[in-house]
């Protein structure tokens, strides 16, 4: 991968750096964190990528996966509001997951329509590899960080989520309920 020197690059013509602005902008753009956040987010998931590389699956199958791990008994159309995807979007990856061996399916108790998803043991077990790399990245990142440090980085997290949606995995996550207590 390529070095990339910030200090010598020429910005785009007409976007003078900030300091050097006539008028004061009384909101202007947070460059530093979100691009660190994009950066952030490229090494945590790139953690799980090459592992996901291994089984032909994506980011996608992680996070379907991931949920349907965490959240046992969720609904298809739960895990569908979760990830604010389209049903064809999910199809191919769920199948795939069903396929394999990852995912179950089962009809549900009161309504035999409904689709309630659960992990596998295999399920489980590549979910708990995945989450263990990122949590030894979390962990890097925190360790350094005052006792209040984790706790300060939570509430940044939750402070970023839209709330206008009442997800109820969200929702669960938000007010620290278990995840086994979602369905």
């Amino acid at each position: 991968m390529a070095d990339i020197n910030f200090n010598e690059m020429t910005r785009p013509s007409g976007d003078a750096p900030a300091e050097s602005r006539s008028v004061a902008d009384p909101h202007p753009p947070r460059w530093d964190i979100v691009e660190l956040l994009f950066f952030a987010y490229r090494d945590f998931v790139g953690d799980a990528d090459h592992v996901l590389e291994a089984f032909g699956f994506g980011r996608a199958h992680h996070r379907v996966v991931h949920f349907v791990c965490r959240y046992p008994g969720l609904t298809v159309a739960d895990l569908l509001d979760v990830l604010r995807i389209t049903k064809q979007s999910l199809s191919r990856v769920l199948k795939q997951l069903l396929d394999e061996g990852y995912i179950v399916q089962k009809a549900g108790d009161s309504d035999r329509r409904q689709r309630l998803l659960f992990a596998t043991a295999k399920g489980e077990a590549l979910v708990e590899k995945l989450a263990r790399l990122q949590t030894e990245r979390i962990d890097r990142a925190l360790r350094d960080l005052p006792p209040a440090g984790a706790e300060a980085v939570g509430k940044f997290l939750r402070a970023m989520i839209d709330r206008d949606d009442p997800d109820k995995v969200l929702q669960t996550i938000l007010h620290g309920a278990s995840a086994k207590d979602v369905t």
